[in-house]
């Protein structure tokens, strides 16, 4: 039998607005990559893009050393040495391996225990609206008080209403949530909104926990931004990171965060209770990526391009139906 809190993050009140409870939603969606005679356009990243050769030869050469079977908590000491400075160039901040990173079990387990080492039931946490699907059910089965932010349409694509955030963060938030490239419209956030959160964070004291797993597959000319770089946030941001959608590594179920080190030694407590530590094999995979994947990425975002674009041409060919490409990630927003 279902625990009260369980059956909460079934959110039935959303039934009015999508005919189903986001519980009934998510099963009918049969997320398991199949299709069942769909285009499973969640799934088909690792079929129409493979993960690229390095990433089996580097769990094979992990695997082949009992050794490395058991890491610290929050990952192995020569993993994050390895990968602190790529991060640290793709975020443009300093990066201290020992302090602000810690590795999780992808970005799914990385939401959820950074969400359950920072919110207590009763806060209240404000959420972008449109946002990834489980987010608001992990914020209700940890008993917050969720308060949706919404989308302004601009010339950029959809952006957070930072008017709507300022009033909701002036009765006070524990944390903003949110991801750029936005999951599921595809935007990215401007420098005008990114500098906006930035200040209302400073000014209102509040955390970010921003999902940035799609921030390698921006398309060309558009800039990107990230919210850690921004004066005061390197000290109020926990970023999520990850090659599930730029290198197809979904399956080796790796993740990395990058928060200030009280973050992430509150983040340790909840995976030593939960999973122990990432998969250790397929935590070496971070020491190529970043590095020896440019190329790799580079092909898949022109490739997506090049959907994208084609799909949006026969779309608009629909009486009725307005699209919008997106400036990154997969994803279209009609």
């Amino acid at each position: 039998m279902e625990s009260r809190r369980l059956r909460a993050t079934h959110l039935p009140e959303r039934a009015g607005l999508i005919g189903s409870s986001v519980r009934e939603a998510d099963l009918s969606l049969r997320l398991d990559g199949a299709g069942h005679g769909l285009l499973d356009t969640t799934h088909f990243d690792t079929v129409r893009f493979p993960p690229p050769d390095w990433a089996l030869e580097a769990f094979s050469l992990a695997a082949g050393d009992g050794e490395l079977a058991y890491t610290a908590y929050r990952g192995s000491d020569e993993v994050r040495r390895a990968c602190a400075r790529p991060v640290s160039e793709l975020l443009g901040v300093d990066v201290d391996p020992g302090r602000d990173l810690v590795l999780t079990a992808g970005t799914q387990s990385g939401l959820f225990t950074t969400l359950s080492a920072l919110v207590d039931d009763g806060d209240t946490v404000a959420l972008a609206d449109p946002e990834y699907l489980f987010v608001e059910r992990m914020l209700r089965f940890l008993g917050a008080r969720v308060v949706r932010v919404g989308m302004v349409d601009g010339p950029d694509g959809p952006q957070l209403d930072l008017d709507a955030l300022d009033e909701v963060a002036g009765n006070g938030i524990r944390l903003l949530l949110t991801s750029n490239p936005n999951n599921p419209t595809g935007s990215v956030y401007t420098e005008e909104t990114i500098r906006g959160i930035a200040g209302l964070a400073v000014r209102h004291d509040f955390l970010v926990v921003v999902d940035e797993l799609y921030c390698r597959l921006v398309y060309p000319d558009v800039p990107f931004f990230h919210l850690a770089a921004q004066p005061g946030m390197a000290e109020r941001t926990v970023t999520m990171l990850g090659g599930s959608k730029t290198e197809s590594l979904s399956g080796y179920r790796i993740g990395v965060v990058v928060a200030p080190p009280e973050v992430v030694d509150a983040i340790e407590q909840v995976m030593a209770m939960t999973c122990l530590r990432a998969p250790a094999y397929a935590q070496h995979l971070l020491t190529r990526w970043l590095v020896d994947d440019r190329e790799f990425v580079r092909r898949r975002v022109e490739e997506l391009r090049v959907i994208r674009d084609l799909t949006v041409d026969r779309l608009r060919q629909v009486d009725g139906l307005v699209v919008r490409p997106g400036a990154g990630t997969a994803y279209l927003w009609p």
